[in-house]
């Protein structure tokens, strides 16, 4: 198991820094390595028509590509490696080919004097360039590029005001100055005289007929069932048992009962508990997982587990994620592998896709707001994060602000999805915005870091791109029902799940994080923030760290929420040096 990167030029010290290299000049014989020691799916070297990649390629739909290749006069052999048949169609078929790969895929690809970037759909697995020296570099591992000497980088304080906005960085910077992330659903060409050409060869599209041949409700709950049947059952291992992570949500548990009903292997479910005295949603995983027959097994999460573990587990991911359930995440993913099993399925994607709770705050504003102005939507859905956005003048050093005047504002990541454009109604911007946002750089990419670091492939079936695109097909007003939420998704699989499960409003798990750090946090995060590593770097006040570790400061008790994003980002920039 690694990381993927390949290298043009001769120097065979190059190529062991695991990098990705282009010269700005003539093109030599490639080169290519994988990195050891970093998770992920890395195969390679491929070299087909005089073209060499590497990549962390897993394709779901193998047979249906191979007929492709066969039919225009290019077959491919039968046994070839999933990077190498991804190669194949790019090479073949262009754009076109890669548009009708199914799977989680990153491409590194040395075109004569070229890098080529391909990044699959949805966004599960990344992949991160950058330019010194007249090279071009790029990765799988950022950690390769933090240090690849020529590039010089450090802390850039734009991404730093992101991710203390939304919890992640949503878009294409990195906290690496000079380093970018290759934006999902994108082919990119990096030159040899530093130009980039993108190319987009997959976004969803709202698609509402005309109101005379809409078909009924029914219908559309009927074709997305056959949808999620397809995109489950590609997903199963062949073989082998195969594993679901199961919290007791709509989303999981529809994924759990569709495996169960379609895989000839055992089905092992694995759910949460941080322990019995907070709210939580055992009685519903423990219904489903009775109901569909699977060996269940509930993981209780101490916090002096966490307080153990954080440091390395934010160590694992290329950038920060403000999640505090990103050690649970890997004591899952530990849980799985030990059992044996190397697939895991999880509920990832029903709210962004088919419309969860998360956009109400929007929607109210949006009932109330006066000025019609863009930017004031855009602001609004920065507000809605609830983060550390509002606080950002009374959180970031003087030196740190003044540094980012100039500086981008966040919401350029979100305002072009928040206007008309392949989306017209507000639920189809918000949820297209969620998922190019938080859907690519959160969600599916946590999952796959921490589930690749033991072994486990992390797959998603609501983040299916058929799926994904009949979701955008479906009138809003079939996704948002009155007061029903995800009414297309629920009423596609009622016949699976007992109705407690299907039509219970959601309640989410309460992750302790206040807890954690007036309890086995509250050291750690106290010499970590305000010590002089911290001071030293001048990022933070100090100040309104201590006011946030009093639970001071603010008219609502979210200081445990910031709390943990400035802790996170500490941890991470201790990790990577910086």
């Amino acid at each position: 198991m690694a990381r993927c990167c390949a290298c043009t030029g001769s120097d065979t010290d190059r190529a062991r820094t695991h990098l990705a290299a282009l010269t700005g000049g003539a093109p030599a014989p490639a080169r290519a390595a994988l990195i050891g020691g970093e998770p992920g799916f890395a195969t390679g070297p491929f070299t087909v028509d005089g073209v060499t990649a590497v990549g962390e390629v897993t394709l779901h739909n193998r047979a249906e590509l191979l007929a492709l290749l066969a039919a225009a006069r290019t077959p491919a052999p039968d046994d070839c490696p999933d990077g190498e048949l991804l190669l194949r169609l790019w090479r073949r078929l262009g754009a076109d080919g890669v548009r009708l790969a199914d799977g989680l895929f990153v491409l590194v690809v040395v075109d004569g004097a070229d890098l080529v970037l391909i990044r699959d759909h949805a966004g599960a697995r990344t992949v991160f360039y950058a330019r010194a020296d007249g090279c071009w570099a790029a990765s799988t591992s950022l950690r390769a590029l933090r240090h690849w000497p020529a590039l010089g980088t450090g802390v850039n304080l734009a991404a730093v005001r992101s991710f203390l906005t939304f919890a992640y960085l949503p878009g294409e910077e990195t906290l690496l100055r000079g380093v970018h992330e290759a934006l999902p659903g994108r082919i990119l060409r990096l030159s040899a005289d530093g130009a980039v050409h993108q190319e987009q060869y997959w976004e969803p599209a709202e698609l509402l007929p005309a109101e005379a041949d809409t078909p009924p409700p029914t219908e559309y709950a009927r074709q997305l069932r056959l949808l999620l049947e397809q995109a489950t059952a590609r997903r199963l291992p062949a073989g082998e048992a195969v594993a679901v992570l199961l919290s007791g949500g709509v989303d999981s548990s529809l994924v759990t009962a569709l495996a169960a009903r379609l895989h000839d292997h055992p089905v092992h479910t694995y759910s949460i508990s941080f322990g019995d005295e907070l709210p939580n949603e055992l009685g519903y995983s423990g219904l489903v997982a009775g109901h569909c027959g699977t060996r269940h097994r509930v993981l209780t999460v101490s916090g002096a587990e966490v307080a153990a573990r954080l440091a390395d587990t934010v160590a694992l991911l290329d950038s920060p994620v403000g999640d505090p359930l990103t050690v649970p995440n890997l004591m899952l993913a530990e849980a799985v592998a030990g059992d044996g099993l190397t697939v895991s399925l999880n509920g990832e994607g029903g709210d962004p896709v088919f419309g969860g709770p998360k956009n109400l705050p929007m929607l109210v504003h949006e009932m109330h707001r006066d000025d019609p102005a863009p930017e004031v939507r855009a602001e609004a859905y920065l507000r809605s994060y609830r983060k550390c956005y509002e606080d950002l003048p009374r959180l970031l050093t003087p030196a740190a602000l003044r540094a980012l005047e100039t500086a981008p504002q966040p919401r350029r990541f979100v305002a072009p999805y928040l206007r008309p454009g392949p989306m017209h109604s507000l639920l189809n911007q918000l949820l297209h915005c969620n998922l190019r946002t938080k859907g690519a750089h959160h969600i599916l990419t946590k999952v796959e870091r921490l589930t690749a670091s033991q072994g486990v492939q992390g797959r998603s079936p609501l983040f299916d791109r058929h799926v994904i695109d009949h979701a955008f097909a479906t009138p809003p007003t079939l996704k948002l029902n009155g007061t029903v939420e995800k009414w297309v998704l629920k009423e596609a699989v009622r016949d699976l799940l007992p109705a407690t499960v299907t039509d219970r409003p959601k309640s989410g798990m309460r992750v302790p994080v206040q807890q954690w750090l007036r309890g086995p946090l509250r050291d750690l995060s106290g010499e970590l923030l305000l010590g002089r590593t911290a001071r030293e770097r001048g990022l933070v006040r100090p100040e309104t760290v201590r006011t946030w570790m009093r639970r001071e400061g603010t008219l609502l008790p979210r200081q445990g929420g910031k709390l943990w994003l400035v802790l996170t980002l500490e941890l991470w920039l201790r990790a990577y040096d910086l």
